[in-house]
This record gives structure tokens, C-alpha cells and sequence, in this order.
């Protein structure tokens, strides 16, 4: 059973992204209005605004949280070129707004010359970095060497994947057979060949971030990619969305023993679902990997399970209004599944078309709908 119930966002413009804390009690939003808003949950279930504030001068694209160890902390970022890490202070003992909680600004990240469409957080284990990337195919990777002074940053790493990137994730595989691994999509539509997914691996012998691999199936534009956590597992899981959800698979292959390259991957798609019937604008996993959820153009949130077979299914949908779907079951009437593609769940037009976040005009408008929940999203707007 699922229940409908939507938030008065209050915010001016369009929603493009919503991000929870490590612990499912805070949210962020950041719109294109310019402001990043913070969301606490009571008691009752409820969700409270606790904080709101102009963050950038242009549209907000994302916005993600950090690992609770290093403190209440937030990442965002921008069509003004920019990202920011803020922190959030409780007021002193000797302050008007003692007991009080606010935002302030630790750093601005002003290395971009165009818009940065994605920020995130490394896996805890890397201690506390932070990569973006932006329109101009550079991914930047920061590092904070002192996790009690975040106004010290310093840019470790800049890698160009030569698309226009529009997100970005980390592989969260803290096992030291797995070297550092990110993934990067692009939404490049000037492009028409294949690769709109690149997998980067850092190399101890270079110490610097070198391509692995690239998705060369991947031929349209890319608006998320989230790795599955890992579990252990010795292969991982990237799950895709683009104008349909794909799942794939990568076993690393063996390396030589006078091998100093990076890993070579199979690359296998086991999933690959069209049930949206639309741009599929957001993709996000629990955190056993079991279930995918996907947003798309249609207004519902799908979920994908996988059987012991490793076929995946879709066991649930959500619409945004709460109404519901064809057939009691919630399947619908034509499933598909083709075992082979990559799966990849977006949260409805969280985004709004990923090309205004690169600056260019979409081609076309999605309808205006109201989401569920935090995920109210729309067309891009920006300034």
C-alpha cells in the first residue's frame, strides 16, 4: 500500500533535486529559485522546513549531503558555475539565537568555467572529498584535509571525459580489492556515437584517474547513474537513466601479475526496461541493492526487483498523485523484461531536461505535474 502525500515546497521555481541525510531524518531541496531548503522529520511523520536560503546566483541543479561523521554538512551546485559546502552551527551559549541552528557558507568551488551539473560526496572510507562535474567534460575531485576546517580545500584531481557530463557517482565499495571507481554520464546531444558512460579508476602506481571503461550502448542522453552499494560482492552493479532504465553489470576481469593498468571490466546489461515510456529522469537504490527506483516523464516512481534467477521485475509504481495504476496487481500490461540493458531510476523530472542544466534550451517541455512526497520537478529553468 502506498500513500500520496505531497509537501507545500514553497519554493519560486522548479525542484530539481531532493537528497536525504545518511539517517532518512533530513532532506534538502534546491531549486531554480536559487535556494537550498532544508527539511527535518518530526515525530509525527511529518516534514518541517528548518532552514532556507539563497545559495547561488543561478538555478540550484543538485544538492547532497555528506557522511554524519564529518558533521551536518551540505554540497550544492549551480548554473552560476559554481559549487558551494556549507555547515550547519548551533548557536553559543552567548548568541540571540542560542539553541539555534543555521547554514553558513564554508567554501565556494570556483574552478568551473560553465555549469556544474552534479556535485557528490566520495565514499566515508576516502575520507571527506568531494567530486562535481560540469558541462565542459572536466570532473574535479577536492579534498578537505582538515575535516574540522572546511573552508581548506584543495583540488586534487581534474579529469576530462571530453562529453559535456551531466552526473556523476561513486562506487561505494570500501574493499581494497576495488580501487577508487567513479562513473560519469553525459547528455551531450551533439554527439551521436556511443559511450555517454564513462567508469574512471584511480591507479596507485599514478596515482592519478584513468578511463576503464566506457558504455559504449549507451547512446543517448544520460540524466543519472547511481552504483548499487556493494556487499561484498566482487562485481559491481550501475544502474542507468536515460530514455529507458538500465541495469549493468561489471565483473573486473583477472589482472596479470606485471599488469600496472587499470582493470579491464565484462560489461553485461541485465536489465533494461522501457516501462516509462519517457525520459527516465532519476535512478536510486536502498541500501541492501535489492530494489531500483526510477522516475521518469510519466509522473510515477517505478520499483525494480530482481528474482534468485536475476531477473528483474517491476513490483511496484507509484504516481505521484496517489492514484492507481492499471490492474490491481500495479504491474503493467506489458512488461518487459529484456534481460540485457541497464537499469536506471530517476526520480520524475527531478531535473527538469538535463540540457537546461548545461545551459542549452530542451527541445520540448514536459507537462506540468506535482510529484509526491519531496519530488516536485520540472521543465529547467535558469538565469
Amino acid at each position: 500500500m502506498f500513500v500520496a502525500r505531497s509537501i507545500a515546497a514553497d519554493h519560486k521555481d522548479l525542484i530539481h533535486d531532493v537528497s536525504y541525510d545518511f539517517h532518512g531524518r533530513r532532506m534538502a531541496t534546491c531549486s531554480s529559485d536559487q535556494s537550498v531548503k532544508v527539511w527535518d522529520k518530526g515525530e509525527n511523520g511529518e516534514w518541517h522546513c528548518t532552514a532556507s536560503w539563497k545559495t547561488h546566483s543561478g538555478s540550484v541543479w543538485r544538492v547532497t549531503w555528506a557522511h554524519p561523521e564529518f558533521g551536518q554538512v551540505l554540497a550544492s551546485c549551480s548554473f552560476d558555475r559554481t559549487a558551494a559546502v556549507w555547515e550547519e552551527i548551533v548557536g553559543e551559549s552567548n548568541d540571540k539565537q542560542r539553541g539555534l541552528s543555521h547554514w553558513i557558507k564554508r567554501t565556494t568551488l570556483v574552478d568551473s568555467r560553465t555549469s556544474v551539473t552534479d556535485v557528490k560526496f566520495a565514499p566515508k572510507h576516502m575520507g571527506l572529498m568531494l567530486t562535481t562535474c560540469s558541462a565542459d567534460g572536466v570532473v574535479r575531485i577536492y579534498e578537505a584535509p582538515d575535516v574540522m576546517n572546511l573552508s581548506q580545500w584543495s583540488l586534487q584531481h581534474e579529469i576530462s571525459c571530453k562529453l559535456s557530463c551531466s552526473c556523476i557517482s561513486w562506487n561505494p565499495s570500501s574493499s581494497r580489492a576495488h580501487p577508487p571507481m567513479f562513473a560519469v554520464g553525459s547528455d551531450d546531444n551533439n554527439v551521436a556515437y556511443g559511450g555517454k558512460v564513462q567508469i574512471y579508476e584511480y591507479n596507485e602506481n599514478t596515482r592519478k584517474y584513468a578511463k576503464a571503461e566506457t558504455l559504449m550502448t549507451v547512446n543517448d542522453a544520460v540524466h543519472d547513474i547511481a552504483f548499487a552499494p556493494n556487499l561484498g560482492r566482487s562485481f559491481h552493479v550501475l544502474a542507468v537513466a536515460t530514455k529507458d532504465v538500465r541495469i549493468f553489470k561489471l565483473v573486473p576481469m583477472r589482472k596479470e601479475s606485471t599488469s600496472t593498468g587499470t582493470t579491464k571490466f565484462e560489461v553485461a546489461i541485465v536489465a533494461q526496461f522501457d516501462n516509462h515510456n519517457s525520459q527516465v529522469w532519476r535512478v536510486s537504490w536502498n541500501i541492501t541493492s535489492t530494489l531500483l527506483a526510477s522516475s521518469g516523464d510519466d509522473g510515477c516512481v517505478r520499483l525494480w526487483k530482481a528474482n534468485y534467477m536475476d531477473n528483474w521485475k517491476c513490483t511496484g509504481i507509484l504516481k505521484g498523485d496517489g492514484s492507481p495504476l492499471t490492474g490491481s496487481s500495479g504491474q503493467p500490461t506489458a512488461m518487459s523484461t529484456v534481460v540485457g540493458s541497464s537499469v536506471q531510476t530517476s526520480q520524475n523530472a527531478l531535473n527538469g531536461m538535463s540540457a537546461g542544466r548545461t545551459g542549452k534550451r530542451a527541445p520540448f517541455a514536459p507537462p506540468l505535474r506535482q510529484l509526491t512526497s519531496p519530488k516536485i520537478s520540472q521543465h529547467a529553468a535558469h538565469y
